[in-house]
């Protein structure tokens, strides 16, 4: 399918979805969109202060002292007659700028050390980890007040001075991410390709960690203006400096007086702080969110015709599908156009070298496509249930219980946090309504079946204390368990041994000729197509080349692509040998 028009219009065609862009990711996220809104105007309005103000913050007229709203006062006065309205824009500005001193400090010490640590080790990071102990153990706010007595009322200087009292959560976090991914085998690949140190921390590390960071970062800045406000609350602040925590001391000597004024101030903290949690939660799902693969394709009529092209009597039958990308403003497809049938009782075969499509088409049956992923066209029907109609709702009801999965990685699909037996018994209960103990049975039959000689020790063994050819046939049994009439099986032999995939193999085919089962087995082994499948489809590229019963396509394969598949494989081809000299230095050395 061409990358014009169309694929403009599917990206746009996610109902909800989310924006490819950063700005409008966040901005959909209504919560983000109200945090926006919140700090947007308590910043722009303090940083307008002295032009929005309409009197002096600290002008005092004793005439209208605790003036109630009104036309002279939109908020009212306090008890100097200095009008509410033109202290809190003042306030505000002061307010934030003390907090955004605090952030600073603690982000560029926390930061900046927690990277070095993190990274590098050693002295530094035994040194810097005591630091922050010490540090952390220090009562904050009997230092601040300390501070206060020798430096006298700035605002400066204290944000400044609990800035580095509050950075050591940034540096521990920090620290204890980068530690996490300094051993990724994509930092080693850097290293190798002769990046600099601090090059792979600025490109590659701190991309990882910036979303804790930002959540730290917007709590920093919260607990800032809430310390701030309240040493001046408790009159520690210089007092003829309208801020927030000013008029709180202010309005709570004068609370029974004029208790209206203490919730402008509190208010206004309260919406700032509240917003800027908001803000960075909304931001961190902005920054780790990719957009959503909207089930979108292509006009009705062509659906209808590929949707009447499918053999009715097929468990599965799969049209014009074709997939996609985001890859800027355009869909880069991966699979185009695939076409194939899985009749009753039948096993097809989808084969091709990595990078085939063969995976993603598997995926597209299972509703697995990660997400960014667009269907750009074609039908998958399950005995003439459209999958992806309404949004794929229909899919989601048939997984489970009609439409099975048999993984590639068995060790990494159990959940390690429970035993084999609550894995295998809560699908039974949720798809068929049995009991517990009934469900309990019909597991212990199907580990039986499936090849494990203890049942019971392995219903509460979990994950990490059994092998992996045992752990793929309780994968096998739990995709049986529900009775399903469709199996997809993804490379479900490759982590294994040889003696252990022959095994798993013949289980499969049993299961198949006592169940009825029909399957789709992804490979990228001619030997286990020729072995276990009755039909083969070949794929390269994202499409099929050909496709037919599994005997005529290996005695007579039709496409180049097909025979030099089947033109590498090893099976029946002599070993190869050195020359006639190292030939014979070999057998005389072997005499």
């Amino acid at each position: 399918m061409s990358t014009g028009t169309l694929e403009s219009v599917a990206l746009k065609a996610n109902k909800g979805g989310k924006n490819l862009s950063l700005t409008g990711r966040l901005l959909r996220n209504p919560l983000g969109l109200i945090a926006v809104i919140i700090l947007g105007a308590v910043i722009v309005l303090s940083a307008l202060a002295g032009v929005l103000a309409p009197d002096d913050p600290n002008l005092v007229n004793l005439e209208d002292a605790f003036a109630a709203p009104g036309a002279a006062h939109w908020l009212g006065a306090d008890s100097a007659g200095r009008d509410v309205v033109s202290r809190l824009l003042a306030g505000g500005h002061l307010t934030l700028l003390g907090a955004a001193v605090s952030l600073i400090v603690a982000v560029v010490v926390g930061l900046v050390a927690g990277l070095i640590a993190g990274f590098y080790g050693g002295w530094f990071d035994t040194l810097s980890d005591l630091t922050t102990s010490l540090v952390m153990a220090m009562p904050s706010m009997m230092i601040l007040l300390a501070v206060r007595v020798v430096v006298g009322p700035s605002l400066w200087i204290t944000m400044a001075i609990f800035g580095v009292l509050i950075s050591p959560s940034i540096f521990r976090l920090v620290r204890s991410g980068v530690r996490e991914v300094r051993a990724e085998l994509y930092v080693d690949a850097a290293r190798v390709s002769g990046l600099s140190d601090a090059r792979i921390i600025a490109r590659h590390i701190l991309f990882v960690v910036r979303a804790p960071i930002i959540i730290q970062a917007a709590t920093i800045g919260g607990i800032a203006i809430a310390i701030q406000s309240g040493l001046e609350f408790l009159g520690l602040g210089d007092q003829t400096v309208p801020t927030w925590g000013v008029m709180l001391s202010e309005a709570f000597r004068n609370l029974y007086i004029a208790p209206l004024l203490i919730l402008w101030p509190g208010l206004a903290i309260a919406l700032t702080i509240g917003a800027l949690i908001l803000l960075a939660n909304a931001l961190r799902d902005a920054l780790e969110d990719k957009p959503i693969a909207p089930k979108w394709r292509g006009g009705t009529e062509r659906v209808k015709t590929q949707a009447s092209d499918a053999d009715a009597d097929s468990v599965l039958s799969v049209r014009g599908l074709t997939v996609g990308y985001p890859d800027g403003d355009r869909l880069k497809t991966v699979i185009e156009d695939v076409a194939f049938d899985v009749g009753r009782g039948e096993i097809v075969g989808l084969v091709g070298e990595s990078g085939s499509g063969k995976t993603q088409t598997a995926w597209s049956v299972l509703g697995l496509l990660p997400r960014g992923a667009v269907i750009e066209n074609g039908v998958i029907l399950h005995e003439g249930t459209d999958l992806l109609a309404d949004d794929g709702s229909a899919q989601r009801a048939l997984l489970g219980s009609r439409i099975a999965y048999v993984p590639q990685e068995p060790m990494s699909n159990l959940d390690p946090l429970f035993t084999i037996g609550h894995q295998l018994i809560a699908p039974m209960r949720k798809h068929l309504g049995v009991s517990k103990d009934d469900a309990r049975r019909r597991a212990l039959e199907l580990l039986a079946r499936v090849g494990i000689t203890d049942p019971e020790r392995t219903m509460g063994a979990y994950p990490h204390q059994v092998s992996g050819g045992m752990a793929q046939r309780v994968l096998i049994a739990g995709a049986v368990s529900c009775d399903p009439d469709l199996i997809v099986a993804d490379e479900p032999t490759t982590a294994l041994d040889v003696t252990v995939q022959a095994d798993i193999l013949e289980l499969l085919r049993s299961l198949r000729d006592e169940r009825g089962l029909s399957m789709v087995f992804v490979t990228h082994n001619f030997g286990v197509v020729a072995d276990l499948c009755d039909s083969v489809v070949v794929m390269k590229q994202g499409a099929v080349v050909e496709q037919g019963p599994v005997h005529a396509v290996l005695r007579d394969p039709q496409h180049a692509y097909t025979q030099s598949l089947l033109a590498s494989t090893l099976d029946g081809t002599a070993p190869r040998r050195t020359n006639d000299r190292e030939f014979a230095q070999q057998q005389e050395a072997a005499r």
